[in-house]
């Protein structure tokens, strides 16, 4: 059968077709070079948000956080056993015929943080309370890097502690920064381990420095104050300023209101770090002052209208107090621009100073308010058994003990001797305080003497007795 012929399109319809696939290529082609524009215009655009993204506080975290440990520690506890249900009941009525009920021991875990301010000898540094009593001592780095941790040193006045990380390299450091220069108002950060959500961050300003804390363990003084979230677990962590520098050691939480929070100085603790490193304690220190209470005579005497602040009664030759200028008769207002309560808060305040750092006194004399300043020096433990065998009359022996202290000697006509205390007496606690050494003695010594009165725990004849020497 014959092919049929084939159509031929008109050339009109041939143009049209033409026409439409033109118009389609040139459309692709404006929606590529559209989107390829677009590309080439965003990157910049993603690049400067980036750059907008990485703020201070970011590159701040990033330059510190890998120096930031989170401290984890075990601390063997013991409990007495319970005996069934009611057991705080009925435990009276068992120690009464049975004694003591059983006890059992156990690990208990806690957690802090550190930061390590010395890589390449591994050290770091937290607070006292974070390794208090711990019998192991863990840091993990956000490297996911752990070590073992052995003390170095710490003080529980200062609420600070040395650790120094085993067989650690290539560790990093964070700088430190200068906590005199801190401003109000000026943006901080926070990192640490808080309810164990390691290398937490958060931020906040400086409310204030210098500010004082009341517990009831004495007076702390010169802290930071910030708005800066730190919770159970920040202690020991680092406080930072936008150039990812140390300017403070959290420390502190007040129980009763959020968004107050407190750290220490870097600088006071570089000065205590210094103390820890050298000797393995920080030496107590003194300004050669000795002093008594104000009562409503002399309050009204000195025109004072409240019983605060010290009557200065002694100046000691050669010491920081002689080369302030003050006098007996003077009257100590503040230190550090903090009132001074009494004797007894002036001696708790002196806990809180390292020797050479500069203090600031108020003082009251005939009338008129001064300024001036005094650098606080080491309280030797010799100056302390001098004046405790001038003022206590007490000769201590020469030989530390882990139970107690022998007296070598009592002087007739003293305190001690008034008491009865008598030679081969062993003092086993001072104001609280267990004595095992001289530098122990010596440290209880400067924080009651200028008490007119102290506890004594007394070992005689292998029994103890609590008695109160009147000074």
């Amino acid at each position: 059968m014959p092919s049929m012929p084939r159509a031929r399109r008109k050339p009109s319809e041939q143009s049209k077709s033409n026409s439409v696939l033109a118009r389609a290529r040139t459309l692709a082609f404006f929606c590529t070079a559209v989107v390829l524009a677009g590309a080439w215009l965003a990157a910049p655009v993603r690049a400067q948000t980036a750059d907008i993204r990485r703020t201070p506080v970011v590159r701040a975290v990033e330059k510190a956080s890998p120096a930031v440990v989170n401290i984890t520690t075990d601390r063997e506890v013991t409990r007495e056993m319970p005996f069934g249900p009611g057991s705080d009941m009925l435990a009276p009525f068992f120690r009464e015929f049975f004694g003591d009920l059983p006890k059992r021991s156990y690990n208990h875990q806690s957690m802090g943080s550190g930061v390590i301010i010395d890589g390449q000898r591994g050290l770091v540094l937290s607070n006292a309370h974070v390794i208090s009593g711990a019998t192991s001592v863990r840091a993990r780095l956000a490297d996911g890097r752990e070590f073992q941790a052995q003390l170095v040193g710490s003080d529980p006045d200062f609420d600070l502690a040395v650790l120094r990380l085993e067989d650690a390299s290539n560790l990093p450091q964070v700088p430190l920064g200068d906590s005199d220069d801190i401003l109000i108002g000026e943006t901080v950060i926070a990192i640490g381990n808080p309810f164990g959500f390691t290398h937490t961050v958060t931020t906040g300003v400086i409310s204030a420095v210098k500010r004082s804390i009341r517990t009831d363990h004495g007076v702390y003084t010169d802290f930071i104050q910030t708005d800066a979230a730190i919770n159970p677990g920040n202690s020991g962590g680092p406080l930072l300023n936008l150039h990812g520098e140390l300017i403070g050691i959290n420390t502190a939480i007040h129980a009763q209101a959020e968004g107050i929070g407190f750290a220490i100085p870097v600088n006071k603790a570089k000065r205590v770090v210094g103390e820890l490193l050298g000797r393995g304690r920080v030496s107590p220190v003194w300004l050669g002052l000795a002093g008594q209470n104000i009562d409503p005579g002399t309050a009204s005497y000195f025109g004072l209208k409240t019983l605060e602040g010290m009557i200065i009664t002694n100046v000691y030759a050669g010491l920081p107090g002689a080369a302030a200028g003050l006098k007996p008769g003077d009257v100590l207002l503040t230190v550090q621009g903090v009132q001074v309560q009494d004797k007894e808060h002036y001696l708790a305040m002196l806990q809180n100073f390292v020797r050479g750092e500069k203090l600031t006194l108020e003082v009251l004399r005939d009338g008129n308010r001064f300024r001036t300043t005094a650098s606080p020096t080491a309280y030797t433990t010799e100056e302390a058994l001098a004046m405790a065998r001038d003022r206590w009359g007490m000769v201590l022996s020469g030989n530390d003990n882990r139970r107690g202290l022998a007296l070598e000697n009592v002087l007739p006509q003293s305190p001690a001797g008034n008491l009865g205390l008598r030679r081969g007496d062993v003092l086993l606690q001072v104001g609280g305080m267990e004595i095992q050494s001289r530098d122990d003695f010596a440290k209880a010594f400067m924080r009651h003497r200028m008490n007119n009165q102290v506890l004594l725990i007394v070992g005689r004849g292998g029994r103890m007795y609590h008695v109160r020497m009147q000074i």
